[in-house]
């Protein structure tokens, strides 16, 4: 593996050029061409939880080039590892809230089997779950601080059972046995009351309360709709909740525990993301989900007062996490074009520190590309919206290439957040267009439904129209639009190539579903409260719904491909299998049309170890100027 000094020398060798177009446009403008290596030498540096004297932040970072835990003092200051794992990632989880221990997660290589461990100061490891083959999750810590709740697949793997943790003995006491997939929602301040949602499909759920005193377990949803837990009140009166139940946008509803009554308590324009209060319910925090945006609203609780806050302008604020003695907030800010930094405000001072600086100092930040929304009309009139990235020296006498990308699910969501391989590809002279088909989440309920069953259809019409739409901008190149996509996105990609042979001059599919048949056949156990609600969407392989299945899996239908593909894949994939990405190329090879496969055996669903994140976007920048380019841009 690349260590840091491989990095700095790549870095301080690397030759930066510049080109420009020998006839530049209005408007247009020269930028410098930068390496992989120097955009995945930005930082990538997520999570926060406060010491117990509130004066330090733990935060997982890939520095290293593998994610480990670090600390940061809330005054500022370098970060220092807490771990210093050079083959697994490991993920940081939360300070102890009484002491220096941590508690972190790790998988074996992207299996998703994650175990938990606590580290005390000294270096110590403990492992809490080691059971092979049973997956472990950290929930939330008790209102007393004195224990917190897991969930593990001990029993069965397919049901993660709720588990309780006294900080003092670390021994993980079994207090739920989970059934039909149910998933955790919660636990009261007097650890009375726990909340279970229990999807019906992937947009729906039912909701109910677990009452451990009585051992009653009662259904408070009432109509079928999205319903997802959030947080109970620190007095124990009221629990509180996400539902789209009475729009097409989910609002936060107050549902009284004794009487049952149910109160609206915050509703937008537009899907309210997450919804928290601090420790003791003095301020509440609102995300909403602003047309691919997180905008974040903090009021005081009891008067629904905002409070001040720092103005980011157009930034993207996340990751919002206010300290249990409710003086500090921790949170993220970024954008489409710059990484997310940390950032620690005072409540009472007004003082508002940066933590992180994640930005490569090698990149010039003029230099990237702050996206914007837009929308344009598909086959049947609807309007479907995209983010979209034009590169600065794109010109109509300079024309680019482009690429309509396609998110995850199915029924994700493209956002205004950084992408690294999206600047690296706009750097290089490509549009890119991140396609919020139909059947994306964030556009309201209708919006949402739109693909049930009917995946790989009206969804890839959308695909075609957007490159349809792109094809008329004078600064691209019509004949020069492919299509790129990871998991459900890479499924679209290959469904095109197969389905639209001719609508997309390349593919890139990045361990997207080949063969739905074989996928939701070997969904993995601890998917089990996804299972059935993945069933209701894209249909059961064991019922009369497989014709269908096979129909859209692009592995039955590789002779119909014409353009060139990339395939990208890893070894320890439990949502797509290795087998499916093998078989796919084996067969589109048979048919005689140039595929280029690169495979990693240490990663899984998505690849994390910066240098195999690096060799993957360097081989897709390969590809497609040597496929889709032809001329490139001019300099």
């Amino acid at each position: 593996m690349k260590n840091q000094l491989l990095f700095a020398l790549a870095g301080l060798f690397t030759i930066i050029s510049c080109r420009q177009a020998e006839s530049p446009d209005p408007g247009t403008r020269e930028v410098r061409d930068y390496t992989i290596d120097q955009f995945m030498n930005n930082e990538n540096v997520f999570g926060s939880s406060f010491s117990a004297d509130q004066n330090k932040v733990m935060v997982t970072s890939n520095r290293s080039g593998i994610f480990n835990a670090y600390t940061v003092p809330v005054t500022g200051g370098d970060l220092t590892a807490l771990t210093g794992s050079d083959s697994a990632s490991i993920y940081g989880i939360s300070y102890f809230p009484e002491d220096d221990r941590i508690l972190f997660q790790m998988d074996n290589n992207g299996d998703e089997v994650w175990q938990l461990y606590v580290l005390d100061p000294g270096g110590k490891v403990t492992a809490l779950t080691d059971q092979p083959g049973a997956r472990a999750q950290f929930y939330e810590w008790a209102d007393d601080r004195k224990s917190f709740f897991i969930g593990w697949s001990k029993r069965d793997p397919r049901f993660m059972d709720v588990y309780e943790v006294s900080t003092a003995t670390l021994a993980p006491e079994l207090r739920y046995e989970m059934a039909s997939g149910d998933n955790f929602g919660g636990i009261s301040p007097d650890k009375r009351t726990m909340a279970i949602a229990r999807p019906i499909n992937t947009s729906d759920d039912e909701l109910y309360l677990y009452d451990f005193k009585q051992k009653q377990l009662r259904k408070i949803s009432e109509k079928q709709a999205s319903h997802k837990p959030s947080h109970f009140s620190p007095d124990n009166r009221y629990f509180y909740y996400l539902t789209d139940a009475e729009g097409e946008y989910n609002a936060l509803v107050r549902y009284d525990l004794a009487g049952g009554e149910r109160t609206t308590a915050a509703a937008e324009d537009w899907d309210i993301m997450y919804a928290s209060l601090s420790k003791t319910g003095k301020y509440q925090v609102l995300g909403i989900n602003a047309d691919g945006k997180t905008v974040v609203r903090v009021t005081e609780a009891a008067t629904g007062k905002a409070v001040a806050f720092p103005d980011f302008g157009q930034g993207d604020i996340t990751g919002v996490n206010i300290s249990d003695n409710e003086q500090q907030v921790a949170f993220y800010v970024g954008s489409s074009a710059l990484p997310g930094d940390l950032y620690v405000y005072n409540f009472e001072t007004g003082e508002n520190r940066k933590l992180t600086n994640t930005l490569n100092p090698e990149i010039a930040p003029d230099d990237l590309v702050e996206a914007e929304v837009v929308r344009f009309p598909s086959f049947d009139g609807k309007d479907i919206p995209g983010i979209y990235y034009k590169p600065h020296q794109a010109g109509s006498q300079n024309k680019a290439g482009a690429l309509v990308w396609v998110h995850g699910g199915p029924g994700g969501q493209s956002r205004q957040t950084y992408n690294p391989l999206i600047q690296y590809l706009v750097n290089h002279g490509y549009v890119v267009l991140a396609i919020n088909n139909r059947g994306s989440s964030g556009y309201g309920k209708t919006f949402f439904h739109l693909d049930d069953q009917q995946h790989g259809e009206g969804d890839l019409r959308d695909c075609i129209a957007a490159k349809d739409w792109m094809a008329t901008q004078p600064y691209i190149d019509s004949t020069q639009i492919g299509i790129i996509g990871g998991s459900y996105g890479g499924f679209m990609v290959m469904r095109a190539m197969t389905h639209a042979p001719e609508a997309f001059a390349v593919g890139v599919d990045i361990y997207g579903v080949t063969n739905w048949v074989r996928t939701l056949r070997s969904i993995p156990p601890w998917w089990e409260s996804f299972k059935t609600a993945l069933y209701q969407e894209m249909g059961d392989p064991g019922t009369a719904d497989s014709v269908r299945l096979r129909g859209i899996s692009p592995l039955f239908h590789a002779d119909q491909v014409q353009h060139p593909v990339m395939v990208l894949q890893g070894g320890q994939d439990p949502r797509v299998l290795k087998v499916e990405s093998d078989e796919m190329v084996e067969a589109m090879r048979a048919n005689g049309v140039p595929v280029e496969y690169v495979q990693f055996e240490d990663e899984g669903h998505g690849f994390v170890k910066k240098e195999n994140q690096i060799e993957a976007d360097r081989k897709i920048l390969e590809f497609l100027d040597k496929y889709l380019r032809k001329t490139g841009l001019k300099g």
